[in-house]
């Protein structure tokens, strides 16, 4: 190794420290595309709650071709007396920065905005999972009983999801699965010779069933080599979906999601709160569906 005696240029190591290293922010693995909350429709709420009427039957007498005296029927809608009212659900942290680390380390990147970036991108994240599977508004804790399909052989064959969308057939939107359950359906189709097309969304490629895009999402668990597939209607002009938000929060950044600054206390530590209200209701028991207890770990040997 030479010697500072008989180098006759300026090393590497002594170099860089008179360059500049060109930095990224900083990267987060677990930020996904949050397909889910894209595609549902959001509606605003006051106060925080939603409520979703309903008619109590269906059954409405009418006629129709009366060409004698007979008597026109009488009828009437009736409205269900209580109602389901929807509550906001909170998702809330709180993100402390030192003061030092902020004043004196800010460029190029901007420690405060770096940290509720990437904090505000875990919360949204945490969003997205609870609209999946929260036990009082989550997407797999409302579909009605007979909205709910079993595999035939247990994995997702295209008979499987065909029976799926026989249940939620009026306008369906997407469906909604773990990429691996999405993976073992496209095995099937190509064990079956009926490769599924696909679509682009957003700019992005999406394997279609019937026309109905597969989207992918990570929030769908896979316990013990099962998981679940949904099949959504969107929209609340068509007795759909939606998700709820509450507009014009202190501090808003986007639709329900509000960052405020607390102070700084005696350790010099500056604290932010950052909070995103949101919920979701099914307006319909027709709008949502599911395919249970789906096996992703089945493979084919093709000669």
């Amino acid at each position: 190794m030479p010697t500072h005696e008989n180098r006759r240029a300026l090393g590497d190591v002594a170099a860089r420290k008179l360059a500049n290293t060109t930095k990224t922010p900083p990267q987060l693995t677990a930020i996904t595309p949050r397909w889910l909350v894209q595609l549902l429709s959001w509606v605003p709420v006051e106060s925080g709650t939603y409520r979703v009427n309903k008619a109590k039957n269906d059954e409405i007498d009418v006629a129709c071709g009366s060409r004698d005296e007979r008597k026109i029927p009488e009828s009437f809608v009736d409205y269900e007396e209580k109602p389901r009212e929807y509550t906001l659900s909170a998702i809330s942290t709180v993100v402390d920065v030192h003061t030092r680390v902020s004043d004196l380390y800010s460029h190029p990147y901007d420690q405060i905005r770096e940290q509720l970036r990437l904090t505000v991108e875990k919360v949204k994240e945490r969003q997205e999972y609870e609209l999946v599977n929260n036990a009082d508004y989550g997407l797999l804790h409302n579909v009605a009983p007979e909205s709910r399909v079993k595999p035939r052989k247990g994995a997702p064959t295209p008979d499987d999801l065909d029976e799926l969308l026989s249940k939620i057939w009026k306008e369906p939107a997407f469906f909604l699965a773990h990429p691996s359950a999405i993976a073992a359906f496209g095995r099937e189709c190509t064990r079956r010779g009926v490769p599924p097309p696909t679509a682009t969304i957003f700019g992005s490629p999406f394997l279609t069933w019937r026309g109905i895009p597969l989207i992918p999402s990570d929030k769908q668990n896979v316990d013990a080599g099962k998981t679940n597939i949904l099949l959504l209607r969107t929209g609340k002009k068509r007795q759909r979906k939606v998700c709820l938000f509450q507009p014009g929060l202190p501090g808003e950044q986007t639709p329900g999601l509000s960052v405020r600054f607390m102070g700084i206390d005696r350790n010099s530590l500056a604290s932010y709160l950052v909070s995103l209200y949101c919920s979701a209701a099914v307006l319909t028991e027709d709008a949502l569906g599911v395919l249970e207890n789906v096996e992703v770990g089945n493979y084919y040997e093709y000669k």
